[in-house]
């Protein structure tokens, strides 16, 4: 079964912007994320519409967060996202015919509301402020300055 790894990705370039100090390119952060500035554009524009990240156009130009970490959730970046599916098992039929496999989906259905909602709560509180602490506590005392292009370098 395929995943869908938008949200891990897109919360792993917001923290590396955060980072920064200048604008950061889309073609630094595909190259980061070993995947195509095209990736990226789509996916950070959608942030832009929700207000999370800003684009600077021209020489110096990027992408710069527009908000604290402290005001953006895990939850609004993924629902910038689009609110991709949260799990990949799901009932055989929508509709089906069958009255077992109607109480199946009945189960089944509950069961998934239930996990959902359980885990947007918890994307709702957490931050990437908190999520950046995460990070600053496991990178230590490293004196050197956190770079894009050193952290992913080939």
């Amino acid at each position: 079964m395929r995943r869908d790894s938008r949200l891990s990705g897109v919360l792993h370039v917001l923290l590396h912007m955060a980072e920064q100090k200048e604008p950061v390119t889309s073609e630094a952060l595909a190259k980061a994320m070993d995947t195509n500035a095209v990736v990226i554009r789509r996916v950070m524009s959608g942030l832009r519409d929700h207000g999370h990240v800003r684009s600077e156009k021209g020489h110096g130009g990027g992408w710069t967060l527009a908000r604290d970490l402290a005001t953006i959730s895990l939850r609004d970046v993924y629902e910038a996202l689009g609110q991709p599916s949260l799990f990949a098992v799901g009932n055989r039929t929508e509709s089906p015919g069958c009255l077992v496999e109607q109480a199946v989906n009945a189960a089944l259905d509950q069961a998934f509301d239930d996990a959902e909602a359980l885990l947007l709560a918890r994307l709702a509180d957490v931050t990437l402020a908190m999520v950046s602490a995460d990070f600053q506590k496991r990178l230590g005392d490293r004196r050197n300055r956190h770079r894009l292009d050193i952290v992913h370098a080939s």
